[in-house]
């Protein structure tokens, strides 16, 4: 779980160089010398080449980031690890703030906070070449780089803004998160108390009812019986049936695949055969060609697109989506004002950008040509040009808070509707002239449900107060950190023979148990022996992630944990026997009410909640029984009554 780059000093020094950075190592979870995952290098100065003052690069760096003006820093390492710090942050405010400095003979080992392993060591080389560039008085361009780190980040699978916003809530509650490789899939939590799944889709989730959402026409049928408001219409094969059923139900109409999503293909406000014909012609062109040909056309209705959201049945937030719009200066043409919009710093298309890119397609030179428009027409200057009839916040749109605003009558709509599925969250898109409202008094209509729906227009939307969706989905299923967490035991150095004693005594006093143990000898689930990874902190992580896994014991030797560090953070109990310097970092993890029980020599120590208990003991025998006796205890106190001692 921890990748070395690079192993010889000055390995990727230039002889025109005046520093180095080398021995790149990433690590997953806590180290020695972060409790986080972070990338760590060294960092020298060749003597090549005599850096300059420091004062030169603080003036040049604070320039972009003026905060570091107000420090004072001592080594050239100091500065550097600084810069890395900020610039991690990719100029989009990501929630990495942690670094360390370690000073050896010959040069400084340098770790960072870090997610993406790839971004953040690019961060490192981006920060390396600016250095560079400032001693040899040379213009470097540090917002193109950065632009190019963003997305890069953004590509990543921590990159998009839902599941980004759910491992920044995640990490700022103390809730265990890591990504499964194999799965594409986040997993909060540990063993038996652990959430998987991607984005606003967990393995709880209903996956009969998250189909189901996808069959637009079924849907409607079924919201429709139960009496909830939605658009008269039908589902059409061809363009004949699409003219047949708008005669029959009155233009407008609005036209979409059965089998769309975020708006791809979704013409509204049709009012006439000829515009019916192209929006027809685009509806089929977005549906997936292996899928047969399948159309809805339903009235038209005006009014404000409205999305509302559901978390486990209750509302939590509404907002309000507008077609993406320019507006003209006299001069320029719409394509070029989109390009100056798409420059604007909120439309990066990061994980934390309150808006997406304006996107030019089919259905936008369309709608131009409705307004007897195209890319080349000038707009004389403060003319408002909305670019879509669809309020499609993937493809530029803008999102407005709405939540403070719902009528109850809507809330209770919108909860009656999501009761009605085994969803974790339940995104329910409608149409109201005013949300304010009841929708029992018309101008109101459901279009359409969504499983797995964005939550990012809640959390940062363009025009309104955020509203904390990660937060409320996480607490649904975590309270606090500690509902997240099974009991888990951390050896410094335990043998094969002393696991298996230790998980055949425990079994012995709760035999329901489910247990599992790492040593460097080998993996184990109760006493049935796993296949053993070569990476160890995969046979770890492959126990964390057992569903039905109720207590952990692990061994993180010194030598473990320089190469991988850690896979978890925060260990019930920490037996330390004959500790090195490097194996006391597992006193940094031990969590609040810990019991940590230390040997040296025939000198144990006990301490649990400030207070700390000495004894002898004088074989290996007593030593075990001893941190055996601990063990029991705190299940017996921790663990749930459904596991009573026999």
């Amino acid at each position: 779980m921890v990748r070395e780059q690079t192993t010889d000093l000055h390995v990727n020094t230039r002889k025109t160089d005046v520093f180095d950075i080398f021995n790149f190592k990433y690590y997953i979870g806590p180290n020695p010398y972060l409790d986080t995952a972070a990338i760590v290098f060294d960092f020298a100065l060749t003597e090549h080449q005599d850096p300059l003052p420091m004062e030169d690069y603080v003036h040049t760096i604070s320039d972009f980031y003026p905060q570091l003006a107000e420090q004072t820093y001592e080594l050239y390492a100091d500065l550097f690890a600084r810069v890395v710090s900020e610039v991690n942050k990719l100029d989009i405010s990501l929630y990495f703030n942690l670094y360390s400095i370690n000073s050896y003979h010959s040069y400084v080992k340098i770790a960072i906070q870090a997610l993406h392993e790839h971004t953040a060591k690019s961060v490192v080389y981006l920060v390396w070449d600016w250095f560079e560039n400032i001693s040899k008085e040379r213009y470097f361009p540090l917002e193109e780089r950065l632009i190019k780190l963003q997305d890069q980040f953004r590509k990543s699978v921590y990159g998009g803004p839902t599941v980004y916003a759910l491992w920044q809530t995640a990490y700022q509650q103390g809730i265990p998160t890591f990504y499964l490789w194999e799965e594409g899939l986040m997993q909060y939590g540990y063993g038996k108390k652990q959430l998987r799944g991607i984005g606003t889709t967990f393995d709880v989730d209903s996956h009969l009812d998250s189909e189901f959402t996808t069959r637009k026409d079924d849907c409607k049928e079924f919201l429709n019986r139960l009496g909830f408001p939605v658009p008269k219409g039908d589902i059409v094969t061809s363009e004949r049936q699409a003219l047949a059923v708008a005669q029959e139900i009155g233009y407008p109409v609005v036209i979409k695949p059965v089998s769309g999503h975020k708006g791809i293909g979704v013409t509204p406000n049709i009012r006439d055969s000829r515009k019916l014909k192209s929006a027809y012609e685009l509806a089929v062109s977005a549906i997936p060609k292996d899928l047969s040909v399948r159309v809805i056309v339903e009235e038209s209705i005006w009014g404000k697109d409205f999305r509302l959201l559901c978390v486990n049945g209750k509302f939590v937030a509404a907002t309000e989506r507008r077609p993406p719009s320019i507006v003209g200066d006299g001069y320029s043409t719409i394509e070029e004002l989109i390009a100056r919009e798409n420059n604007q710093p909120q439309r990066r298309d990061t994980p934390t950008s309150s808006m997406s890119k304006i996107v030019i397609d089919r259905a936008m030179e369309r709608y131009l040509y409705g307004q007897r428009l195209d890319l080349d027409s000038v707009i004389e200057k403060n003319r408002i040009i909305y670019l879509s009839d669809v309020a499609n916040i993937s493809s530029g749109g803008v999102s407005i808070n709405a939540t403070d605003k719902i009528h109850p009558d809507n809330i209770i709509l919108a909860e009656e509707i999501a009761q009605n599925f085994r969803l974790t969250c339940l995104g329910i898109d409608v149409i109201a002239k005013n949300i304010a409202h009841s929708w029992r008094y018309g101008n109101f209509a459901v279009l359409e449900i969504n499983a797995a729906p964005g939550i990012f227009m809640h959390v940062n939307p363009v025009i309104g107060k955020s509203v904390d969706v990660p937060h409320y989905i996480l607490s649904q299923f975590f309270p606090s950190a500690e509902d997240a967490r099974i009991p888990i035991i951390t050896f410094n150095r335990i043998t094969k023979m002393a696991l298996l004693h230790t998980i055949a005594y425990l079994l012995s006093e709760y035999p329901k148990l489910k247990i599992g143990g790492v040593s460097r000898e080998g993996s184990f689930l109760n006493l049935a022996q796993r296949f053993f990874h070569e990476d160890y902190n995969r046979n770890v992580q492959s126990l964390l992630r057992h569903p039905q896994l109720d207590l952990f014991i692990a061994e993180y030797s010194g030598d473990i944990l320089e190469s991988m560090g850690m896979v978890y953070k925060g260990s019930n109990i920490v037996v330390l026997d004959h500790p090195t310097a490097a194996e006391m970092v597992l006193l940094r993890d031990a969590i609040d009410g810990s019991i940590v029980i230390t040997r040296q020599k025939q000198n144990v120590s006990i301490r649990h909640k400030g207070v700390v208990q000495h004894l002898i003991v004088r074989s290996d025998v007593e030593f075990c029984n001893l941190y055996l006796e601990r063990i029991s205890q705190f299940i017996l106190m921790s663990l749930d009554v459904c596991y009573p001692p026999t």
